[in-house]
């Protein structure tokens, strides 16, 4: 079967090339195109023409914007039969976050277009499927909930080479992109109020050099990083953050939906998270106010202190 596999950014949207990764697996024939643009207009018109040119059974599309893919339902029938709509993200919240009311009822205008159309639907976890069923009049609609995990062997790839390596005081992380929703200047103040401990970024974003112009010297800052090489800097980690603040999109981002947040899981981490909410519970996962952050974080580390002391004094 051939799947053409559409968002706006394949080349970092890592959801898609885990998809990819499975469809080829399984045999099937998988376009991914890439569009050299930003450009949504642009990218709209490169979609619509390769769907023309490789005629594919199957085309399923990565949301975020979802205005980019408003006419490809047009296309169905005459140049492919089958239509997936993986809803990942909920464009109509974000849009309100920045554009008010009006901006929420714009976006989901075109979340609810796709969704009626698509002949299956992928979501991340169980707030966006209920979200997204809310712009179904059809309750048979087929919604299937394919979480945010890492692959086995990202979890393998844990001594790539050219990473600090500490024996004693590990750091404490951050990974992914700097910028205010994913709540940078709450480890910058966590960093501030710890000065006698070492603080990661990996990372980076198109306003990284304004949000880490003053950052404090116990800040060391790697910029993006091959994938691969991420699970070396959490493996030298004492403590992983996800320091958000809370807003309208904490209750659809959770522990099935943030990438990181399951690498930090899956490579046996503590990670102390704000401004995100649980669907399931998580060995190792301490979720707490944007508040009680710093608190928890000195708790933890004075714990993570204790143990290897008495680890020293066991090995003596």
């Amino acid at each position: 079967m051939k799947i053409l596999l559409l968002a706006n950014q394949p080349e970092s949207t890592t959801r898609l090339h885990l998809f990819r990764n499975t469809l080829t697996y399984l045999g099937h024939q998988v376009i991914v195109p890439k569009f050299g643009t930003r450009n949504w207009f642009s990218i709209a018109v490169q979609s619509r023409g390769l769907i023309k040119k490789e005629r594919p059974e199957v085309v399923h599309i990565f949301n975020v914007p979802d205005i980019i893919y408003r006419k490809i339902p047009e296309l169905k029938g005459n140049y492919f039969q089958k239509l997936i709509y993986d809803y990942r993200s909920p464009w109509g919240i974000e849009t309100e976050m920045n554009f008010g009311t009006p901006g929420r009822i714009f976006a989901e205008h075109f979340e609810k277009g796709l969704a009626k159309e698509a002949d299956l639907i992928t979501c991340v976890n169980s707030p966006l499927k209920e979200k997204v069923k809310s712009f179904l009049s059809d309750d048979h609609k087929k919604i299937c909930v394919i979480p945010n995990y890492p692959e086995k062997r990202f979890l393998e790839s844990t001594g790539s080479p050219g990473i600090p390596q500490y024996d004693v005081q590990k750091p404490v992380l951050f990974v992914g992109r700097v910028c205010t929703q994913e709540g940078i200047a709450n480890f910058i103040q966590s960093a501030r109020d710890m000065p006698d401990f070492d603080f990661w970024i990996v990372g980076d974003g198109p306003f990284s050099w304004w949000h880490l112009m003053n950052k404090p010297k116990n800040i060391s800052f790697f910029g993006w990083q091959e994938h691969k090489k991420v699970a070396g800097f959490i493996s030298q980690s004492a403590l992983c953050l996800i320091p958000r603040n809370v807003n309208a999109l904490t209750s659809y981002s959770n522990d099935k939906s943030i990438w990181k947040l399951n690498e930090y899981l899956n490579l046996g981490k503590i990670v102390i998270a704000s401004g995100i909410s649980v669907e399931e519970e998580r060995k190792n996962l301490i979720v707490v106010s944007t508040e009680d952050l710093n608190e928890t974080i000195k708790m933890y580390i004075r714990l993570s202190a204790v143990k290897f002391n008495e680890f020293e004094l066991f090995c003596t």
